[in-house]
Parts: structure tokens; sequence; C-alpha cells
């Protein structure tokens, strides 16, 4: 089933998800639901707050980036309880990023290009592995949504000022996109 994404100004994008039991109900179900979703909206990640659930889910789904990115063919990842626990900040990129639930804003973001994460796999098993690359900005942008955080929280204060309009225009429900959203105007 394909979910709404909720657009910036919701409350649930600006919580703290909370890490999910072992027993939590119809969890393979939803991680499919949010497979479904990222897929109708073209991205590449989804957090499960972006789908108004405040728990620390993320679905990856690279392989589209297979052909410019070999790496990555075939890539696709659940991470349940997901945490970075340890950035390396020896080494820093800066790339523009967009976001499904801002739709039409696109910023440049710096971020370490290497972190360590724990997380479970969809059997629940714990892993602890050092990430880099490509893959470590995505896994920071979606796991930053289980922290509260956005991406425009990450980038200068004058280029936040530049772009107060758009983000205020979001709040208010004045936006475009080709995938189903749940707006924050009431």
């Amino acid at each position: 089933m394909i979910l709404p994404i909720y657009i910036y100004g919701q409350n649930v994008l600006r919580k703290v998800a909370q890490d999910i039991p072992a027993d939590f109900p119809d969890l393979e179900k939803f991680v499919a639901d949010m497979y479904d979703t990222l897929a109708n909206s073209e991205g590449i990640g989804l957090a499960a707050p972006q789908v108004g659930k405040d728990i620390r889910v993320v679905v990856i789904d690279l392989d589209v980036l297979g052909e410019d990115y070999p790496e990555y063919k075939g890539y696709r990842k659940t991470f349940i309880n997901p945490h970075i626990v340890e950035y390396d900040e020896s080494e820093t990129d800066t790339m523009e990023e967009g976001c499904l639930s801002l739709p039409g804003i696109h910023e440049k973001v710096t971020r370490p290009t290497r972190i360590k994460v724990t997380y479970e796999d969809t059997d629940r098993n714990a892993h602890e592995e050092w990430v880099d690359g490509y893959l470590a900005r995505v896994m920071q942008h979606e796991f930053d949504h289980l922290d509260g955080k956005v991406f425009v929280d990450r980038i200068s204060p004058f280029r936040k000022t530049m772009i107060k309009s758009k983000l205020k225009a979001l709040t208010q429900g004045r936006y475009s996109c080709g995938y189903r959203t749940k707006a924050a105007v009431r």
C-alpha cells in the first residue's frame, strides 16, 4: 500500500523516533508499504516519520543508481532501530540534497564521509559497521529523520534565510509533487 509522505511542518518530522520492540505488530507489512511508497515517489530512502510513524525504521533502495554506481546494483536494505554511534570527522563532502518531505527544495549539505552505525536487519539480527561514501550520506540523511531533523537543519543560517519563503509555503500546503502527501495544513 502506498502511504502518504508527510510534508515539512508536520509534527512527526520533529519528534525523536522510538526504538521498536522485537514483537512490534505487522512490521513486515509496514516495511513492504514503505518500499511501495519509496518506489512510487521515486526516492532512494525513506524513514518511518516521513510516513507518520515515530518509530526507528528506514528503508534504502540504491538500485536505481546501479548504472552509474555498480557497487549499488541490487542494494535494497531495511534498517530497524538504527543509530549513528560515531562520526569520522576527518573527511567531509558537500553535495546537494533533496527530500521527499521537502518537495522542490535542494541545498548543499556538508557531511562526514564515514560513519559507524548500529541497527537490526529484518530478522532482528544486530549489526555494527562502518559505512562510507554515498551510502553514508544517505544513511545520515535518513537517520536524521529519526532524530527529528531534516536536511535544511544542516545548512548555513544564510541559506536557510534564503529559502524561508519556500519552507513557509510547504507548511501552508503550497507545493507540487507527483506523489501522495499529507500536508501540515489543518
